[in-house]
């Protein structure tokens, strides 16, 4: 028997599927060689170094950059979750506010936001667990709930596919665990969710992995290739922990 994210993925057809990709700025590829696929149920860590062109799959993916090579197959609405310390937090707008901007994708150009569309913004934020903060001026909620209104800012665009860009950093172990679990149970809706991490132990805990440092280092199951010989390869000269062994160091690879 597969795992339950395995069996949910076999149940409908993939989101995307990526091949021999290519992509980057001003004709320069700044992320190469890269494929892998993802379906509905399942969850993929994107592990990688700052600079490493994480943020670069994501925005192909969403495309507001075309593959310079290679094929992006997308089957699904996909949308962008951004980090919460990027946000404008001195804008005097409510939480309810900011979820209505992610129905703006499916309206024209000349149309606003309507009866239907501020109901669907209450039912995402219900969704997230944020019904009781709808009216609340988005930056005086703490970082745990300005990241799942985030969310639900995506969830009112119909997106089977959630792209989240490092949506751990700066919460607290409580709102972190929140958060873990909306991850969770989003996925068993049969909705695929990229998440960008530098948590290699919370990446364990999810379907897949694709450790990426300008070109593809692996993809697979995080049991299967999260080894020592990718994270030298994925991190470069950075320091990380060895999962499994807290406090223990990885050393660059020109120091061997």
């Amino acid at each position: 028997m597969g795992s339950a994210a395995e069996l949910r993925a076999t149940s409908r057809r993939g989101l995307v599927t990526v091949s021999g990709m290519s992509a980057g700025y001003n004709g320069r590829a700044t992320i190469e060689d890269v494929g892998f696929s993802l379906a509905g149920g399942q969850r993929l860590a994107l592990l990688g170094p700052n600079g490493g062109g994480k943020t670069t799959l994501l925005r192909t993916l969403l495309g507001e950059l075309r593959p310079q090579g290679g094929t992006v197959d997308l089957r699904s609405r996909c949308a962008s979750v951004p980090q919460t310390d990027r946000s404008r937090l001195d804008y005097p707008v409510s939480a309810l506010d900011v979820v209505l901007m992610g129905s703006l994708a499916r309206l024209a150009w000349w149309q606003r936001p309507g009866a239907g569309e501020r109901e669907s913004a209450r039912e995402a934020l219900e969704r997230v667990g944020l019904d009781g903060r709808a009216e609340e001026t988005f930056g005086r909620l703490s970082a745990g709930q300005r990241q799942r209104v985030l969310i639900a800012r995506g969830l009112i665009q119909d997106a089977d596919l959630l792209l989240l860009d490092e949506p751990f950093a700066g919460l607290d172990k409580t709102s972190a665990i929140a958060l873990e679990s909306l991850v969770e149970s989003l996925a068993a809706e049969d909705r695929g969710v990229i998440i960008a991490t530098h948590d290699l132990d919370q990446a364990r805990r999810w379907d897949l992995v694709l450790c990426l440092n300008h070109r593809q280092v692996a993809f697979g199951r995080p049991d299967e290739v999260l080894d020592r010989a990718v994270l030298e390869a994925t991190y470069g000269g950075e320091i990380v922990e060895i999962p499994g062994a807290p406090g223990v160091g990885l050393l660059p690879p020109h120091h061997h």
